[in-house]
């Protein structure tokens, strides 16, 4: 067992379920999706954000990406040598009712995987919150584990994969059976939303994808500051994707990241 970073708790890695890891949002009890059929039962059966990110935090559907998960949980970077790893799925974080939700992809394997926390721990993790706290929609503009005080403000971040997978690629089975999470998510927070927001071309497929019944034809398509109208009250915008890659090479800059979550802010009516 190691210490948090910051509580200083002891917990093993994988962090088992109910263990006091902050903001874990399951319990020794929570069900868990061992199958692509299980997860579509209880995926549909849950009524809450609160209760549909417990079932995903625990959830053990696809074989190759528990392995993984788990192995570098154990194994870990050697500059997180001292730290435990959540090793476990990563529910979608921020706000249960939000105007803005940004799609990701999925979770780093020792960023969100170590912290337990969208896009916390990782380079992508620096810029975006960066820049959410810039346009005002988060408290603070660091994001380094998970009890470290950051709050959402209107926004919630979703992903359509919940665990970390070998060379950031999972298969197209691991996403199918892991689609029926982000369509529940959807359908909970749907009606609160007015922005959303893809970073990157995947991204901006699945976001279409989920809100379906609303997307115009042809079907809109991806690009940097792409903007899709898909019904009176929902706007899609699309953005580069945050990663080290982009952000290195100039493909995207901090000044490009501040123009879409403005725009965001703006047309969710947070922002004058």
């Amino acid at each position: 067992m190691l210490n948090h970073p910051r509580t200083g708790q002891l917990f093993d890695s994988p962090v088992p379920p109910g263990a006091g890891w902050p903001g874990d949002p399951a319990t020794p009890e929570t069900p868990q999706a061992v199958d692509a059929a299980r997860v579509v039962q209880l995926a549909d059966q849950a009524a809450s954000i609160d209760e549909l990110d417990a079932l995903i935090s625990v959830c053990r559907a696809c074989p190759r990406l528990v392995t993984w998960r788990e192995q570098v949980a154990v194994t870990k970077r050697k500059s997180f040598a001292d730290q435990p790893y959540w090793g476990r799925p990563v529910p979608g974080w921020g706000s249960p009712k939000p105007k803005i939700v940004i799609v990701g992809l999925a979770p780093a394997a020792n960023g969100a995987n170590r912290t337990g926390r969208m896009f916390t721990g990782d380079r992508s993790g620096d810029q975006l919150y960066a820049a959410l706290y810039r346009a005002g929609l988060v408290n603070q503009p660091t994001s380094v584990d998970a009890a470290d005080g950051l709050h959402a403000n209107d926004i919630r971040i979703i992903a359509p994969v919940r665990c970390a997978p070998p060379d950031n690629a999972p298969t197209t089975v691991e996403r199918n059976t892991c689609a029926p999470w982000i369509d529940a998510e959807w359908q909970l927070i749907a009606p609160h939303v007015r922005v959303m927001v893809a970073l990157g071309g995947f991204a901006w497929q699945i976001a279409l994808r989920i809100a379906a019944g609303q997307v115009p034809k042809p079907k809109p398509k991806f690009g940097h500051g792409a903007v899709a109208e898909l019904g009176p009250a929902l706007r899609l915008l699309g953005c580069y994707h945050p990663s080290q890659q982009n952000m290195f090479t100039g493909r995207l800059t901090p000044a490009m990241l501040d123009d879409i979550f403005g725009d965001a802010a703006r047309l969710a009516g947070l922002r004058g």
